[in-house]
């Protein structure tokens, strides 16, 4: 299982749509990588929701239950959908993410106009922990 980090601003699309909604169709995406990125994803992937803007944080875990297909929006572009998972403890902000050195290599700070990029296993974990601290 691969996991993800997927950005909503939550104005737009926020986790509590997420929950409301049950599942979504994760559309709009207009960046080639980022295009790339959810053509990866395979059904049962777990990504983590997070909230771009002002809040700037990990808010949550959502699941891939149907894989890339074109989206509706525009065939020219992908979706994927996904359902949540968990709401974390508490919202893991950027501000601690860039201050965690196991963290350093992350794509959402390396590439942070991405909206959607790979997490490694070990970032995965370390954000869930610190979502406990």
């Amino acid at each position: 299982m691969a996991h993800w980090i997927m950005k909503s601003e939550p104005s737009s699309y926020s986790w509590q749509d997420l929950v409301r909604d049950g599942s979504t169709e994760w559309d709009g995406v207009r960046n080639n990588a980022a295009r790339l990125n959810l053509k990866k994803m395979r059904a049962g992937d777990e990504g983590f929701f997070y909230h771009s803007m002002d809040e700037r944080a990990v808010i949550g875990i959502m699941k891939v239950v149907r894989e890339a297909a074109p989206d509706p929006k525009d065939a020219d572009w992908v979706s994927v959908k996904v359902e949540p998972v968990r709401m974390l403890e508490r919202p893991v902000t950027l501000k601690e993410i860039k201050a965690e050195p196991k963290l350093a290599a992350m794509e959402l700070i390396r590439q942070s106009r991405l909206s959607v990029a790979p997490v490694r296993e070990s970032e995965f974990t370390r954000i869930l922990e610190m979502a406990k601290a």
